[in-house]
């Protein structure tokens, strides 16, 4: 494995130099940090199944991110410091101990910053008989090169795609470029992916899941989403699952950025008439009680 010198995994390209430890944008240096991996209850149907089934989603909830999304719901792990440091090894051992364990697919959850460690991981799990899906859940702020060397190691992208509005992007992620590099990434995915695959039992094998979520006071931006994700799907032929989300819940900062409510069941229900107007309906739209703080685990080092 051969760390970075000048650091690009990430749009930021911060230049850090973090094989001499060196911590970048994301937090991350020489160390792999990992905050919990434990059966996930709360993805979509296709990747956890029934919430009180005894299976679910193998999550890997890596420490760190490359976004600094001010009402991010992991932020402890996202901008704090909760996370253990690991080796690659054990890393490929978490992974078979999730297949063990009745997992029905393997959740990476932004581990985009520790891709050196994520690819030799799976490298060795496979060697050891690793066989399950592989989901790179990710905010959908990836480098198109990123995407690409992930080539052959995931079979599902749970990505998300928060904003067409690049100045809501810069106030609320830290992020201007988001819309641009978001869009790029996901025409990869696509492009890489294909339609989505399911197995006898309805468990995703293969495709693109799209998640948006929407935010209170900004029904405008999720349209234009939307309509950017039909015009995506029209240019590349390519069908995808989307997945709209009504459970923002003011975590972290957000009312420091005039997040601080819930959103209103007349905005959703505007967010959800433009999906239906754009046909984009072959997917997941949350009820409006989602908006539960329970969806967030602990991060207690469950399974580190």
């Amino acid at each position: 494995m051969q760390l970075p010198h000048h650091c690009t995994l990430c749009p930021r390209a911060c230049g850090a130099d973090r094989a001499a430890g060196q911590r970048g944008f994301c937090g991350a240096d020489d160390t792999l940090r990992v905050a919990r991996a434990a059966l996930h209850h709360w993805e979509e149907p296709c990747l956890s199944g029934d919430p009180d089934a005894a299976t679910g989603s193998g999550t890997v909830f890596f420490s760190g991110c490359t976004l600094r999304c001010c009402y991010c719901q992991n932020y402890p792990i996202s901008q704090g410091e909760v996370g253990k440091a690991i080796t690659a090894e054990r890393l490929a051992d978490i992974f078979m101990q999730l297949q063990n364990g009745g997992a029905k697919n393997l959740n990476l959850v932004t581990a985009s910053h520790y891709l050196p460690w994520v690819t030799e991981a799976l490298d060795a799990a496979r060697a050891a008989g690793f066989a399950l899906p592989v989901v790179y859940n990710t905010g959908g702020y990836e480098t198109v090169e990123a995407v690409r060397a992930l080539a052959g190691y995931v079979d599902i992208w749970l990505t998300d795609y928060k904003y067409c509005d690049s100045t809501l992007a810069a106030q609320l992620s830290c992020a201007q470029d988001y819309p641009a590099v978001a869009d790029a990434a996901l025409r990869e995915m696509l492009v890489q992916t294909g339609a989505p695959i399911y197995d006898a039992d309805g468990y995703l094998q293969r495709g693109v899941i799209v998640r948006h979520l929407a935010l209170p006071g900004h029904v405008a931006d999720s349209r234009a989403v939307l309509q950017r994700l039909a015009a995506l799907r029209a240019e590349t032929g390519v069908e995808f699952i989307p997945s709209l989300m009504s459970q923002f819940t003011p975590f972290y900062k957000a009312a420091e950025h005039g997040l601080g409510r819930r959103i209103t069941t007349y905005e959703y229900r505007q967010v959800i008439d433009e999906a239906v107007r754009l046909g984009l309906t072959d997917g997941y739209m949350q009820e409006k009680s989602s908006a539960r703080e329970e969806y967030t685990p602990p991060f207690d080092l469950e399974g580190v």
